[in-house]
């Protein structure tokens, strides 16, 4: 089935997801969209959250997506259930890598560094609330850090400045895996790992979401069968820039937008 996987974030960090789905699976058609107009979704109400997940959808089936992937924590954590009960397209969420990181940690210690929406929702309470209960879990809002993602300062003295305030702490309580909790936070681990070093396992869910991600489309026989050179095709509906330069290296149509 040629039709494109759709992926929808509160702006460029799905990419991070996109990145992993489209190496795992080279031949399928893509189609993204960035509302980095409404980013961060972390600093939304619920409702709200849910509002734009429901007009990200809409457009991505607009599209004549086969999939889509919530490429956002936030989005995940607030709308998946709904969005699962409204439509009939199979739905690929992104959760904070808990289990993983519990599975590691020597000292049972562990980091989140996630946006309010995140940490705040009922799907990661019940998460967190499966893993030993011996494991301390730090809980970080990375208040600031999307906005500067989305912005292009990914390496700038602002994020540098944020990432040791909210870092410092949790080396203060000997954490041995860190938990990147937005898909945003991944073009950051670089910086991260200059203010935590190499000794702490840093976590994410990109090549476990790109792993769900084939599974679902061989259970529903929708893998693209023909291995042609794929479309992917990215929509953005602020300053396209930031996307630009995320994505120079690969070879995608980048389209801005009104939605």
């Amino acid at each position: 089935m040629n039709t494109p996987i759709g992926f929808f974030d509160s702006g460029v960090g799905g990419t991070s997801i996109w990145k992993e789905v489209s190496s795992l699976l080279p031949f399928e058609n893509t189609l993204y969209l960035a509302d980095s107009k409404n980013a961060p979704y972390g600093e939304r109400a619920k409702e709200e959250i849910l509002q734009l997940s429901l007009k990200n959808t809409e457009f991505l089936l607009d599209h004549n997506c086969k999939l889509i992937v919530v490429a956002c924590n936030t989005a995940t954590t607030n709308a998946i259930s709904i969005l699962r009960e409204k439509y009939t397209v199979p739905f690929i969420g992104i959760e904070p890598a808990i289990k993983p990181a519990g599975l590691v940690t020597k000292t049972k210690k562990i980091g989140i560094l996630a946006t309010k929406g995140t940490l705040n929702s009922e799907l990661f309470e019940k998460t967190s609330g499966k893993i030993d209960p011996n494991i301390t879990i730090i809980e970080q809002i990375g208040e600031g850090l999307v906005d500067l993602v989305e912005k292009g300062e990914i390496e700038s003295d602002r994020m540098n400045n944020l990432l040791k305030k909210y870092l410092e702490p949790m080396l203060k309580e000997n954490i041995d895996a860190l938990v990147l909790g937005c898909t945003h936070y991944p073009y950051l681990t670089k910086s991260i790992q200059n203010v935590i070093g190499t000794n702490i396992q840093i976590i994410d869910s990109g090549r476990a979401v790109a792993r769900q991600t084939k599974n679902i489309l061989q259970k529903f026989n929708l893998l693209h069968q023909q291995q042609t050179p794929p479309e992917h095709v990215f929509y953005s509906n602020s300053d396209s820039l930031p996307l630009r330069n995320l994505l120079s290296d690969f070879n995608v149509k980048i389209v801005e937008t009104d939605f």
